[in-house]
């Protein structure tokens, strides 16, 4: 069993900063990477971030030179400077581990206000 446990998200004004943190538990091994995703309302859930597992990165060019993922064993962060209203949305993580299994945090609420 496996589970990824998010935390930092909240109500923050625009140009401000957020840390989200994403840690996993349970059977982990093999990991291939973990990535943040996002659905604002009445959207399609959409990639943010992904870090792999030899820590090599990859951003969506909408929050590139804003956003940065990281990586500390099995628990992933993403830093989110510069925020904008269009970044309210929920935030999930992803963990792939072996065989591209697939296992979802429970989403994490980011609003910022204008």
């Amino acid at each position: 069993q496996v589970q990824l446990v998010e935390s930092g998200g909240g109500l923050v004004q625009a140009g401000g900063s957020l840390r989200l943190s994403c840690a996993a538990s349970g059977s982990i091994f093999s990991v291939n990477r973990m990535a943040w995703y996002r659905q604002a309302p009445g959207k399609q859930r959409e990639f943010v971030a992904a870090i792999s597992s030899g820590g090599t990165t990859s951003s969506a060019d909408s929050v590139k030179a804003r956003f940065t993922i990281s990586r500390d064993k099995n628990t992933v962060y993403l830093q989110m400077n510069s925020l904008k209203p269009e970044d309210t949305a929920v935030y999930y993580c992803l963990l792939v581990m072996y065989e591209d299994r697939l296992y979802w945090g429970q989403g994490t609420q980011v609003t910022v206000s204008s």
